[in-house]
């Protein structure tokens, strides 16, 4: 499990919101008591750190910045919610491994919850929910409209020791759980929702960030359930911070898009990536690499086992022709680097296409390893500009790997 990485912190010091004028009627703004209450934190600094308590209500708030040695806790039927006042909402810079915005050019808006330099922080309780309100910004979107890129609705950045566990997140503005640039990262029993189809709500990216270990959970979104990044072409190459050591375990969930993927923004490099014992239904894919030209960087040393998956549109996809760039100053000589992509025991019922492994002609992916797959009742693999080997695959699989097919 993942409990070695950061163990739970027990807090001896505890503070309520309402002891900062939080009032959970779902209509007063609550922004003040939050910021407030996370200064007295900070400025405190009891030994052994302090919890900040959130009862049962309805919370409306602006966005806040965590501390270090907190634990934000909340209570049953407590519920932080975001305002949708989104002309107030703060601007930060771009991230450096971005160049500029995800979506837009320029800044970004801050995450709902967010926490830049920090260490030894938990976000937890009995389960109560943390709502972004994601709705308004989702039109935004649709109706190009957005000045600057959407928020998370949580993003660690330049933080270690961290954990989020017991806390249902949902209508995410943008990507619900974001940890950047971070370091021993838990995130466990949580339950992230969004609509099918809510515009890049994917559940939890980690991001150049390295020892996240995620287990345990339900995600249930518009995109990818779990996506590993590191960085977006020039400007990922240039910052040059790999994702590595990122476990996934026993996670469930739908998502017209990917069920776990790697990518597209791999710029600064993923290597080892293990995720297993996943359940998947009404996924688009269920297994999913990308990269693109420009990409540069590596993937290597990925694992994916005990899969199974039902109503899925492919089931495998591993591609180097897949996502956009930041501007026209990539480098499209920056080919990515994918070897030892590892995927045994996946179970599929009803998946339309088995998949496509396409590799780039001058970049091809090299030791790619599939066995005891069984996609029932779709049709072969395609597969371009790959070597690697396939045993016990079913359907058959594509001559490039099937020399070893038994």
């Amino acid at each position: 499990t993942c409990s070695g990485i950061v163990p739970m912190r027990y807090r001896n010091d505890k503070i309520s919101i309402t002891d900062f004028g939080g009032v959970g009627d779902g209509k007063t703004l609550n922004t003040k008591a939050f910021r407030e209450a996370i200064y007295r934190i900070q400025h405190l600094r009891r030994s052994g750190g302090t919890l900040l308590y959130v009862p049962p209500g309805v919370y409306l708030t602006g966005s806040f910045n965590l501390t270090s040695h907190m634990t934000l806790y909340l209570a049953k039927g407590a519920v932080i919610k975001a305002t949708q006042d989104t002309w107030n909402w703060p601007l930060i810079a771009p991230l450096p491994s971005y160049g500029r915005g995800r979506e837009r050019p320029g800044g970004r808006y801050m995450s709902f919850i967010h926490g830049d330099g920090l260490q030894d922080v938990v976000i937890t309780g009995e389960n109560g929910t943390i709502d972004g309100q994601g709705a308004i910004w989702w039109n935004m979107w649709r109706q190009r409209t957005l000045p600057f890129t959407r928020p998370n609705l949580i993003e660690f950045m330049n933080s270690r020791s961290i954990i989020i566990s017991n806390v249902i997140f949902q209508n995410s503005p943008f990507w619900n759980i974001h940890p950047v640039y971070c370091s021993n990262v838990v995130i466990r029993y949580v339950t992230i929702l969004a609509p099918a189809d809510s515009p890049n709500t994917d559940g939890i990216d980690p991001d150049s960030s390295s020892n996240v270990c995620i287990e345990d959970s339900y995600i249930s979104t518009g995109d990818d359930l779990v996506a590993v990044k590191s960085g977006w072409d020039e400007y990922g190459i240039a910052y040059g911070h790999p994702s590595s050591g990122i476990t996934i375990r026993r996670v469930t969930g739908s998502s017209p898009f990917s069920g776990i993927a790697v990518g597209s923004e791999t710029s600064g490099g993923v290597e080892n990536v293990l995720a297993e014992h996943i359940n998947l239904y009404n996924v688009g894919v269920g297994i999913h690499v990308k990269t693109n030209i420009g990409r540069g960087g590596f993937i290597r040393n990925i694992t994916v086992s005990d899969v199974y998956m039902e109503n899925a549109r492919k089931g495998i996809k591993i591609a180097g022709d897949v996502g956009d760039h930041p501007d026209d100053k990539f480098n499209p000589n920056a080919l990515p680097v994918v070897n030892g992509i590892t995927i045994k025991d996946v179970w599929g019922t009803k998946v339309q296409q088995s998949g496509l492994i396409q590799g780039l002609k001058n970049s091809p992916f090299t030791g790619i390893c599939l066995s005891n797959i069984n996609l029932q009742g779709s049709p072969p693999l395609k597969c371009s500009d790959v070597s690697g080997s396939a045993y016990q695959v079913k359907p058959w699989p594509c001559s490039e790997l099937s020399s070893s097919q038994q």
